[in-house]
């Protein structure tokens, strides 16, 4: 089991070297083709931070391990939410912007509603999963939360600044190097996380809710934090609930289309954790200073997830 996490250690380094080296040369490539720094950063750089999830998704669902598909979005969302955002507002307190407040936090809150709604199947019979239609589903949404990003960001005027200084053959190399790290790790990180599961005797959906989700968050947490000690409260919630989203939207449609994913309704449990975070959070903005995420609520989702997450590890046992 020893060799299993340090194989799972290695996955993870090859999905944040191989997500970075790929962001980089893709960057590089498009700013070569004079593409506006807006498109930029509404794909090739958002891509990035969810390229882990993406791989390590799409590994899973072709392998049809539908607990792990699940475990690993659900995870990393409560993950960036209670972990990443609870950290960053520990560091610093967090002030959000209105449409943040207003738009970007009560979007994610939707969306997870209405990812739970499909993968229970509420409104039609036959067994719970998440179809290649209701993926479709998804990625129509997310087509529509790509364009009010796009008209945001033009209204703000906010450019993601690159400078190009390498070769065609350093730009290439990146690219392929990163997709490789990508599929590499991602293979580690599944069959490894599955061996570990067996050895422990323990379910898939814990070792996704848990070890895969935190691993595949671990960009998520770097920036969010280095943009705390900062004092960049935009970066640091908006990188947590833009994450979010795009698992949802993008990952779990991408991973439908690959294989229909079958829904273990255990997950009802982590969805309504995940709700219930973001509810905590709308009413957050609201109490106290306005729009703002103070210690003492950072605090309580840290300290939540941690109790949970024990809850459900002692549960296994």
């Amino acid at each position: 089991m020893i060799v299993s996490l340090l194989l799972i250690v290695l996955g993870f380094a090859g999905l944040i070297f191989g997500a970075n080296w790929l962001v980089d040369g893709a960057t590089s490539l498009a700013k070569k083709y004079n593409i506006p720094d807006l498109v930029i950063g509404l794909t090739i750089v958002a891509f990035g931070t969810s390229a882990p999830e993406l791989v390590v998704n799409s590994i899973a669902s072709a392998d049809g391990l539908s607990d792990i598909v699940l475990a690993n979005v659900i995870g990393s969302n409560n993950f960036n939410l209670f972990i990443i955002l609870g950290l960053a507002g520990l560091i610093y307190p967090i002030t959000v912007q209105s449409s943040t407040a207003w738009k970007e936090i009560p979007v994610s809150l939707i969306i997870t509603i209405a990812l739970m709604v499909l993968a229970n199947n509420f409104f039609m019979d036959g067994d719970s999963e998440i179809s290649r239609l209701d993926g479709l589903i998804l990625l129509v949404l997310f087509a529509g939360f790509l364009y009010y990003m796009f008209r945001q960001l033009k209204m703000d005027n906010t450019d993601v600044v690159v400078q190009v200084n390498k070769s065609n053959t350093k730009i290439w190399g990146l690219i392929l190097i990163g997709f490789a790290g990508l599929v590499v790790g991602g293979t580690l990180v599944v069959d490894n996380a599955i061996a570990v599961a067996t050895e422990l005797g323990t379910s898939q959906k814990i070792i996704g809710l848990t070890i895969i989700a935190a691993g595949t968050s671990l960009p998520e947490l770097v920036t969010s934090i280095v943009a705390a000690v900062k004092r960049n409260s935009d970066i640091a919630i908006g990188n947590v609930i833009g994450s979010n989203i795009f698992n949802i939207l993008l990952i779990v449609s991408v991973s439908s289309f690959i294989n229909p994913i079958a829904y273990n309704q255990n997950f009802n449990q982590d969805f309504a954790i995940l709700i219930g975070g973001t509810i905590f959070l709308i009413i957050s903005m609201f109490i106290g200073k306005r729009k703002k995420l103070d210690r003492w609520e950072a605090l309580l989702l840290f300290s939540f997830y941690l109790i949970y997450t024990g809850y459900l590890v002692f549960k296994e046992i």
